[in-house]
Order: C-alpha cells, then structure tokens, then sequence
C-alpha cells in the first residue's frame, strides 16, 4: 500500500524522503522488521522505540515514524513526525489493513470482572443463530474456530486491526471484543468501530496505573461514549448506574441485573453444584436458562450475553441455547479432572471481588474445608493484596499464601503484603514461596471432601520471574503430581 495513502487526513509532518513509496507492513518491534516496513518508535513504560530506529532501518524499514526530535542520515528513509506515536499505530494500522471495524459488527466488553466469560457466551448465542462471529480477548483471538494466542487481554491496535481483516477475510459478521481499561486508554482501540458496549462491573483494580477508581471507571466510560447502536449496562453495579446518567450520546440503552428489574433481568436464580437455573426475563418473554456454569456472577454475564442478544434480534430460542451450551471456559472455575476423594478447581480470580463471587460460590456446596492457594501479581496494584488476604481468610480454612508472577519484585515481599490481610480476618494460613510446592503441599495434605482452589492464574501457562517468561500449567501440574503418588 502507498505511504500516502496510510497518512491521508492525519496530522504528520514529512521531514525526510516523501509519501511515493510502497509500504509492505507496520511493525512497533524493531525485531519483526522486513524489507520496506513501516517502523513506528512507540515510548514505552520500560523500551523506547526511538532508541531501536538504526536496527529497523538495518532489517529493512524504508518509513520511520517518530514523535521525538531524531535524526537520520540514509538518504532514501521516509522520516515522518507525529504527535503521539500510540495514536498514530492505531490509525496507520486502521487505513493498512483497510478499516475493517467498518466491515463487521465489534462489540467491545468491558469492566473488572466477567468479560472472558461474557464474550465467550455471547460467541455461542451468535453461533446457535448461525452467524459467524470472532473473538478477542484474554484466551486468544478466535478466527474460524482458529485459536491465535496473544500477549494482552487486548493486544496493541496493529494486532486487533490484522485480527479484524483476517475475520472480514473469512466473512465473519461480528467481532466480540474484551475492552481493558489500559486499552481505552493508552489509544490501543482507537479508530475502531465498535456498535455495542457492554459493561460488566467494577471494582478494585488496576489502581497501580489509574492511582484512583475514578479515573479507572473514566477510562471505563469512554468505550460507551462512542458506540453506534447500543450500550448494554449492569443496573446492579453502582458504577453502572452512574454511568447511565454520564453517557452522554444517544443510542438505546438495555439495562440488565437480578436486584430490580431492568429490560433483561432474573428470577428464580438456584445456585447449586452443577450450574444455576434461572428464568431469564426480557423484552421479548420469558424462557427458563438451565446455566452450565456455576455461580450467581456468572448469572450476570449470561444476562449481559443474553442483552446483545436482544439488541440484535436474536430469537429466544437461540439466546437460550446459545447460554445452555456453554459447559465450561478454561481457567473460569474450571474443575480438575481428579480420580479423588477431594476437589481441585482453577480460576483466574485475580482481584478481592473475583476472590468473593468465587469462594462464595464454593460456600454455597462445600461440605470439607476449603483450601485456598492464591498470591498476587508483582509490579502491580499493591492496595488489592491485604485485602485479597482478608477476602480469602474470611472464607477458607486454610489459605496457602504463594507466588503469583512476581516479576521484578521479591516474591516473599508481596506475600507479607497479603498476610496482613490474612491476620487481619484472624485466617489460617501457611506461606510457601514456590507455587509448585504449595500446590503440592495442598494435595499431599488434603482430607475427603475438600475443596482445593488455585485461585490467580487460571488460563495462563506460565509464570513470570523478572523479565522471564517460564513454563507452568497448573493443571498439569496437579495431574502429574496426582499421578507420581499413585505409583
């Protein structure tokens, strides 16, 4: 694609070379760099593109986007500046790959809790209506029934925009989407399209980078302040119903919640060990939903699924079946295979209101104790981690205080952190650094009926140390600890 036509209508200054030259990809990794790619120098938290600009002219950039003063002395570089270079991936990568939000329906899911969930049931009610719809999100991006993996919950705006093409390619109709709040607002889902926004919740997270929960729910609202057709918003949620009053475009809105009634509520709700029956009542009638999943939260997400439903016209039938198919999402409650007299269960729960809808949840039909391995996250929100103790403490009887991608920081550190909260509830506890020991810790001592809940990591595979990226699938873990006993 011409450079010209990459740049049409953007504020940029050329300062070397000219618009006349072919561009062959955009890459913001100097490492990914072919023969007459785009190369745009992104400052990030850590990494300075500006500082990899000689390397990606080494490997073959013929366009250098830059926001810093730089200086260049090859003489067929196209240098341009701009004023944000974030700003400027999402629109360059918009026009590369031919606006493809503008070819499908994106539905952008949002909040602290349950969007993985949300956008997965969502997926289903589509293909139960025999529409093809993709996804994008914290599991991967699905295209075709295709399983990419990628980085973030959601990836950099070059990554979505050459998702979205590859759909538009495949004739995929719409695209669910999990929104972060990271992505809202460093400009990753800029120069998108998105018709529906859906709000989950929010609570305490993520506070390490927005400092305060008003400028997390901020950046929360700007997703529904740019939508096309509908926003879909939790009534139950005391910041869902304060952004109902600070929406300020005029698109219908479906309000959903169990506590009142809004357009799409439920009643009838019966948690039990298997799922939740509820009746789902709506604008359209009311149907009877026998939930695969278990929890009264996940009733909310399949409301929240259930609202886009309507807002597209999906027929009752389909909303239905499309809810009562879902029989499980990797890392969400997700029960261990275990030929046991005890039970293991791996969730993502990451945050103290993640941590309270899970282990109320297994309140509702433990009958042995309830054992509870969870840590938390190094580099990130310290304000959550005595409370994530407190939460646990008050509802497990024993917490097995570990590590949870430490990252840069000192693993024993951040467990001092959770303790204070463990002590606080007077919770009993016992601190083992590494995960694999406190995971085998919990299944060399568990008792018949107990509950064993690896709580924090849930899909992910891996643990991060420092800048390390090291192998750690728990449920496999748990497998082969379980099966070197039995020999």
């Amino acid at each position: 694609m011409k450079l010209e036509t990459i740049v049409d209508g953007y504020k940029c200054e050329i300062l070397k070379g000219n618009k006349n030259i072919d561009i062959q990809g955009i890459q913001h990794d100097s490492r990914k760099i072919s023969k007459d790619n785009m190369f745009i120098a992104i400052e990030g938290f850590t990494v300075d593109g500006h500082s990899y600009i000689d390397e990606a002219i080494g490997k073959g950039a013929n366009c250098i986007v830059v926001q810093k003063d730089v200086k260049i002395d090859k003489d067929d570089i196209t240098l341009i500046k701009v004023d944000d270079t974030i700003e400027a991936l999402a629109k360059f990568s918009s026009k590369y790959f031919s606006e493809p939000s503008k070819e499908l329906d994106l539905i952008g899911v949002t909040g602290t809790n349950g969007k993985t969930s949300t956008t997965y049931l969502i997926k289903s009610i589509f293909d139960k209506n025999y529409e093809k719809a993709g996804l994008i999100g914290t599991l991967g991006s699905i295209i075709d029934d295709n399983v990419v993996d990628i980085k973030n919950t959601t990836p950099e705006s070059l990554t979505i925009q050459e998702h979205l093409r590859k759909m538009v390619d495949v004739n995929i109709g719409y695209c669910i989407m999990e929104v972060s709040s990271h992505s809202l607002d460093l400009k990753r889902v800029e120069y998108m399209d998105f018709q529906v926004g859906i709000f989950t919740n929010l609570t305490e997270d993520h506070l390490d980078y927005h400092i305060t929960m008003e400028n997390y729910y901020n950046s929360k609202l700007k997703l529904f302040n740019r939508t096309k057709k509908y926003n879909i918003i939790n009534g139950d949620d005391p910041f869902g119903r304060r952004m109902l009053d600070d929406i300020n475009i005029s698109i219908p809105i479906i309000t959903y919640g169990i506590e009142k009634n809004w357009d799409v509520y439920a009643t009838d709700v019966n948690c039990h060990i298997k799922g939740v029956n509820f009746t789902l009542n709506t604008p359209k009638g009311s149907v009877p939903i026998n939930l695969n999943l278990l929890g009264r939260f996940n009733v909310y997400n399949a409301l929240a699924a259930a609202s886009c439903g309507i807002a597209y016209n999906v027929d009752l039938p389909s909303i239905k079946i499309g809810i009562e198919s879902v029989v499980g999402i990797k890392g969400r409650f997700e029960i261990v295979p275990v030929d046991e007299d005890f039970s293991v269960i791996i969730d993502f729960a990451h945050t103290p209101d993640g941590l309270e809808k899970v282990l109320t949840t297994i309140d509702q039909f433990a009958e042995g104790r309830k054992v509870v391995i969870f840590g938390a996250g190094g580099n990130r929100d310290r304000t959550k981690r005595p409370i994530m103790g407190e939460t646990v403490a008050k509802h497990a009887d024993l917490c097995i205080v570990t590590s949870d991608n430490p990252r840069f920081e000192d693993p024993d550190e951040i467990i001092k952190d959770i303790i204070v909260g463990v002590e606080k509830a007077k919770g009993k506890y016992i601190a083992i650094t590494d995960r694999k020991e406190a995971i085998e810790f919990a299944l060399l001592n568990a008792k018949p009926k107990d509950i064993i809940l690896l709580a924090g990591k849930g899909h992910e595979t891996y643990t991060i140390i420092k800048d390390k990226i090291i192998s750690f699938d728990e449920k496999q873990i748990v497998l082969d600890i379980l099966k070197n006993l039995d020999k």
